[in-house]
């Protein structure tokens, strides 16, 4: 469906002035989550605020520089697309639990190295599809949004003794009064700035008991630098530091997952024509990624991660053009050097922030079902969910084997994300071990047709397929390849194709997985002309692919392309279709 209202492509150039003012109102977004979410965890960990004050300055430059890195693309860094960057809530635990352990050192260290895992993940994308899959992500983050829930509800109650006790409830309630129904039923140009307003009215509210801290704003410079306060890194790697770290990787990986996420959706609404999602591109926002958390930790902050913000504001204006991404990183370091504006954010109440991020937990929860949901549930994914929901909380809140629960062992099992993650991730490979895929190497060329016919056959064999069925599952194998082979020059050079097999209630799912070149099989299949005359010869092989598959996806990397074709063993052979696919005798 062509995509009317975008107005320009990324690489497309609007003027410097929209461009700008579009960058501008991005940072106005980006800001306060950036800012609050720094100050929840520095303050919750007991931070002075000098800390806290060099922690959002670091923030804010990290989180404006890699935005227009993500936008620029340099090399195998960056997307190519307006993807916003700032610090992840995803971490606020597990910070809070690093300082706790050993200091700002401490958390520093653990971002550094967990950070090698977006770095991995990039790398070795298409190979840990099957491992780190949606269902261990929305577990994890619905996890994360349990476990945060005690240290965000004591921040609601969280005001001086003289203050009266109705003022932390009412603050808090015309908080979440005002951000839920604009985030509900506004106008879509009204959703991006609801928690915006929700903060502001909160404030205003709460300056009737003089909690919102107008000196320390008036105090604040226009323009300075803060104290440098660099904690360093801890190589004291005792045992907390081993359990601590398993809790980092893994929310890492789920942050990572969010910008897999993020990636696909932002490609979805930058162009005109829908086209099949690049892994490249995702490829390269990881790396991008992974570069922000080593500088995060480098300077000891929070790590950051991609923001969705960026899809809304595509979908709003219809401006995709890095153009608006560069601008808006520019601008977002620039703020960093105007203490008054993290003085403005940094003296929000407890209640207000407190009620602000409630209305957050309750969103990351469900993206979390959602998560879970992407690839649809069934009885064996819903047992999954269970498991590993329940026996992570049951472990995080020491309500399962409590006198177990002590020393390095219990610094481990005591969290709730690790043991969840680690219950989902090795349910589904049990699931995965006990299917019996089938696979094969074969060489590039058109020589291993009658190797891969073998293949094909002996597997249909295997599951009792009958002989028209048998027929399709060779028929659309052997196009796969030979649409591989069709534009690959390259072919008799050695490269090597890996075909596996799994068969889920009767449809087979063959997985094809080579080096090829730029073109996506999947764009091919789905701009073909619908007319039954074929003028080029070269879609042969393209239409008879389409008429035996029931669904073809091809997934490009950097280091290799999957192509995933399914074929219906009890779809009834269309032989009128299958005669229109093929050319004309002379």
């Amino acid at each position: 469906m062509l995509n009317e209202h975008l107005r320009y492509e990324p690489e497309e150039s609007p003027p410097h002035l929209l461009s700008a003012g579009l960058g501008l109102q991005a940072t106005a977004i980006l800001l306060a989550p950036i800012v609050v979410t720094v100050a929840i965890i520095m303050r919750a960990a007991e931070q002075p605020e000098s800390y806290l004050t060099w922690a959002v300055f670091c923030a804010l430059v990290i989180s404006g520089g890699v935005t227009m890195l993500q936008a620029a693309r340099i090399g195998r860094f960056g997307s190519g697309y307006i993807l916003f960057m700032g610090t992840s809530p995803t971490f606020l635990v597990i910070c809070v639990l690093a300082i706790d352990a050993g200091g700002p050192a401490m958390m520093a260290t653990l971002i550094v190295a967990s950070s090698l895992a977006y770095f991995l993940l990039a790398a070795r994308l298409a190979t840990l599809r099957r491992v780190i899959t949606p269902l261990v992500s929305g577990v994890v983050i619905m996890l994360l949004a349990a476990m945060a829930a005690p240290i965000v509800f004591g921040m609601l109650a969280n005001v001086p003794d003289s203050t009266p006790d109705v003022a932390a409830p009412v603050i808090a309630l015309v908080t979440v009064g005002a951000v839920t129904p604009l985030a509900l039923r506004g106008p879509k140009t009204v959703q991006l700035w609801a928690p915006l307003i929700g903060v502001g009215l909160g404030c205003l509210v709460s300056s009737f008991w003089g909690l919102y801290d107008y000196q320390s704003v008036l105090d604040a410079g226009w323009i300075g630098l803060p104290a440098i306060e660099w904690a360093g890194l801890n190589v004291g790697l005792g045992a907390e530091f081993w359990a601590l770290l398993l809790t980092f990787v893994l929310v890492s990986l789920v942050s990572a997952l969010e910008t897999v996420g993020d990636g696909v959706a932002v490609q979805q609404v930058s162009r005109r024509e829908p086209r099949t999602t690049d892994f490249r591109v995702i490829q390269g926002a990881l790396n991008a990624d992974g570069l922000g958390n080593v500088l995060s930790g480098l300077t000891g902050t929070v790590p950051n991660t991609t923001y969705s913000s960026s899809i809304p504001l595509i979908a709003l204006t219809g401006v995709a053009a890095r153009r608006v991404g560069v601008y808006a990183g520019a601008i977002l370091a620039a703020s960093a050097f105007f203490p008054k504006i993290a003085a403005l954010l940094l003296a929000i109440p407890a209640p207000v922030v407190g009620a602000y991020v409630t209305v957050f937990l309750a969103l990351v929860f469900v993206e979390g079902l959602k998560t879970v949901a992407h690839d649809g549930l069934d009885q064996q994914k819903t047992l999954i969910l269970g498991m590993a929901f329940w026996t992570g909380i049951g472990f995080e809140y020491k309500f399962v084997f409590p006198d177990l629960l002590s020393g390095s062992l219990g610094t481990i099992l005591g969290n709730g994300m690790v043991v969840g993650g680690i219950v989902a991730i090795v349910l589904i490979q049990f699931i995965g071990l006990s299917r019996r895929r089938r696979r094969a190497r074969f060489e590039l060329s058109a020589s291993v047709v009658p190797q891969l016919d073998e293949f094909l056959d002996a597997f249909a064999s295997r599951i009792g397929w009958d002989e028209a069925a048998t027929d399709r599952l060779r028929s659309a194998g052997e196009e796969t390849l030979a649409s591989l082979l069709q534009d690959d020059d390259e072919a008799s050079t050695g490269k090597q194709l890996v075909v596996t097999l799994d068969v889920t209630d009767d449809v087979a799912e063959m997985e094809f997985s080579a080096v090829l070149g730029d073109e996506n099989l999947e764009d091919r299949l789905a701009y073909l002309p619908e007319q039954p005359e074929i003028e080029d010869e070269r879609e042969i092989s393209f239409r008879l692919l389409r008429h035996y598959a029931s669904s073809v996806r091809h997934q490009k990397y950097h280091n290799a392309d999957i192509i995933t074709v399914l074929v219906d063993g009890n779809r009834q052979q269309d032989e009128a279709g299958a005669r229109q696919t093929a050319p004309a005798q002379d």
